[in-house]
């Protein structure tokens, strides 16, 4: 268990960002909106956005061949993405989004992959900056391009499909799904090849580490996974549709003083392609 508080490390306020964060030219705010189906985040950031905000598109920070629909990208096309953004080895990085900081956690968890911990989630999101009474704008800013640098951090762990199914059988890890309730228990799967979970996985929703569209306090978030069994784990693996929104879940668990954490990269889109895997409908 981490001794200290993390938070401050993984969140900041909108008053933070509104203040000190307006005023510090090492900031750069990414808007890191991404939609599932239906809106596409470049047209809603040329909506409107949060001031100084530069966009970075999911697919910019996604390699084209890899498992799952949104593999890790490589060392090198990370790096040109935030190079692009304006990001050096200063940048302090505030991502945000407008859907619970589900999107904006999977570049926080890339950040610090590569090695940049100055990286942090806008919590409360689009949502809450609006809701302060400050303004979006269309206005898309002029930037200096970055100078970023990857470094690999080896404590920022991704698994592949052999991990998770040895590690299924073993019984001494958890495997946690950060879908929706009804995707787990295989109500519907509006993308993927069945519908299902690992069997043997607990439902985790990433919805659940929210509460009033914030994320809910550290010891909140440390009661809710030690009651499905994080204390016990030998490891924690944490898996959603394609590695995206899990990552909110990684986030949730890092507040909670958990760090044996690690992301099954390919996720259900991974899992469910390949026939000689179990799938598992219903509750736990």
């Amino acid at each position: 268990m981490k001794m200290k508080d993390v938070r401050a490390e993984y969140l900041t306020d909108v008053r933070w960002l509104s203040n000190e964060g307006a005023k510090d030219s090492s900031v750069r705010i990414i808007d890191a909106r991404w939609y599932l189906q239906g809106k596409d985040g470049r047209e809603e950031y040329a909506r409107g956005h949060i001031p100084g905000a530069v966009f970075v598109a999911l697919e910019d920070i996604t390699a084209d061949e890899g498992p799952g629909r949104h593999p890790i990208p490589s060392a090198e096309k990370f790096a040109e993405a935030m190079r692009a953004a304006g990001v050096s080895k200063e940048t302090q990085v505030i991502a945000y989004d407008d859907a619970g900081g589900s999107i904006a956690a999977r570049l926080l968890w890339l950040l610090r992959r590569f090695g940049h911990a100055k990286a942090a989630v806008l919590d409360g999101g689009l949502a809450a900056w609006t809701a302060a009474g400050h303004p979006l704008t269309t206005e898309v800013p002029a930037i200096a391009r970055g100078t970023f640098e990857p470094n690999a951090d080896p404590r920022i762990v991704s698994v592949d499909k052999a991990h998770v199914d040895a590690a299924r059988a073993r019984g001494d890890s958890l495997v946690l799904d950060a879908r929706a309730a009804e995707r787990y228990r295989g109500d519907l799967e509006p993308i993927d090849a069945r519908p299902g979970h690992i069997p043997g996985a607990k439902s985790a929703p990433w919805s659940l580490n929210m509460r009033e569209g914030r994320f809910r306090s550290n010891a909140d978030l440390r009661s809710h996974y030690e009651a499905l069994g994080a204390g016990r784990a030998k490891e924690i693996i944490v898996y959603c549709g394609s590695g995206v929104t899990a990552c909110h879940d990684w986030l949730a668990l890092e507040l909670a003083g958990f760090d044996r954490v690690k992301l099954y990269e390919g996720s259900w889109s991974d899992w469910a392609r390949d026939p000689s895997l179990p799938a598992q409908k219903g509750d736990e």
